[in-house]
């Protein structure tokens, strides 16, 4: 089983962040106040479909105790085990269709066959075509009492309003880096994987706030160990299985463009690049590294926010570095890179873009 299925929480003490959201569901499930629709929106991987599917769970426990599941009556190893057929999940962007919606008032119609109350939880429901979320709404407005939507979307501006209205909205954020370490090192754990902090810490760092996507780097990591008999999973053997950018390179190359050597960049970025470096990557790092340093620049509070996905040290290096540059020098920089990214797509040669931004950039720059 992957990692993120085997260690998927199964009650609510076992989530992870969205404190705000488990702790008004908790409360609604032990009141027995529940709506006919909700609303879940947030980015990609920051846990919707999994409380959505521990919500269902709860409401429909045979031995709940408070709020929380047994987990072992027939009703929640079924949904445990994916196989409750009153808990339907639709997937709206390739199920987007009049059709669709139709059948899923048609089986809306029906008592449950075993669980308390039949669950539909519609992923992505932004994608649902016009007519398709006009039939949703036509079912949103009068309901069975038996059937609880939970609509999940990463993109709650594209829904129609009457739809939202129609729904207690729950709004997710993103992951912060601690609540993601916290997950990885307790996986570690349990399987018995020996890996450096920093190897974790540069894992955490590259999801984005999305845990799906840090366990997925994780087991890509381990299975990699496991092929070759690695003893300990180092972060450079993370930065090799994922392709990432070592953000020493980002910050050599940085100290370069402060200097105004643009040579000495040009001749760096190139044979970084024979050594097997993307500029693609190169470029998207680079910019994010530029992002931080003006964000901090601008408002030095904001330093845990930004400076998550870096190390001590090189979160010591970049203060040190902008403390060199005025907030107008990063202001272009960030500017003149950025141009350099688009143009990349269309270049004959790709670093070309850098190569110009470099000379531009470092052209001027205040003495």
């Amino acid at each position: 089983m992957v990692l993120y299925r085997k260690y998927r929480p199964k009650t609510f003490s076992e989530v992870i962040g969205q404190e705000h959201i488990v702790r008004t569901l908790s409360n609604a499930i032990e009141e027995n106040l529940i709506s006919h629709a909700y609303l879940f929106a947030g980015p990609w991987g920051s846990g919707k479909t999994t409380l959505a599917r521990l919500f269902a769970k709860a409401i429909n426990c045979e031995n709940r105790k408070g709020y929380e599941p047994c987990n072992e009556c027939l009703s929640c190893r079924e949904i445990n085990e994916g196989r409750a057929i009153d808990l339907i999940e639709i997937d709206a962007a390739s199920n987007r269709g009049i059709e669709e919606i139709r059948q899923l008032k048609e089986g809306a119609k029906f008592s449950p066959t075993r669980l308390k109350y039949k669950v539909f939880i519609i992923d992505e429901a932004h994608q649902l075509s016009k007519d398709a979320a006009n039939a949703l709404l036509k079912i949103l407005e009068e309901p069975p009492e038996h059937v609880i939507f939970i609509l999940a979307t990463t993109e709650p501006q594209k829904m129609i309003p009457t739809i939202i209205s129609r729904c207690q909205r729950f709004d997710f954020y993103k992951l912060t880096l601690p609540q993601i370490l916290r997950k990885l090192q307790f996986i570690c754990e349990n399987e018995k994987i020996k890996i450096e902090d920093e190897a974790l810490e540069l894992i955490a760092g590259n999801s984005n706030g999305a845990m799906r996507d840090a366990e997925s780097f994780l087991e890509q990591v381990i299975t990699y160990a496991k092929t070759q008999k690695v003893e300990k999973i180092t972060q450079e053997i993370v930065k090799e299985i994922l392709g990432l950018i070592d953000i020493n390179i980002i910050s050599k190359f940085l100290d370069f463009l402060i200097e105004k050597k643009p040579g000495v960049c040009v001749e760096f970025l190139n044979k970084e690049i024979e050594k097997g470096l993307n500029p693609f990557e190169f470029a998207k790092t680079l910019l994010s590294y530029l992002r931080s340093g003006l964000i901090l620049k601008i408002d030095p509070n904001l330093n845990n926010l930004l400076l998550e996905n870096l190390t001590k040290e090189a979160r010591d290096k970049l203060k040190q570095q902008i403390e060199r540059l005025k907030e107008n020098d990063l202001r272009r920089m960030l500017k003149v890179f950025l141009e350099a990214q688009n143009k990349m797509k269309y270049s004959p040669i790709p670093q070309l873009p850098l190569e110009l931004a470099i000379v531009e950039v470092t052209e001027s720059l205040s003495d």
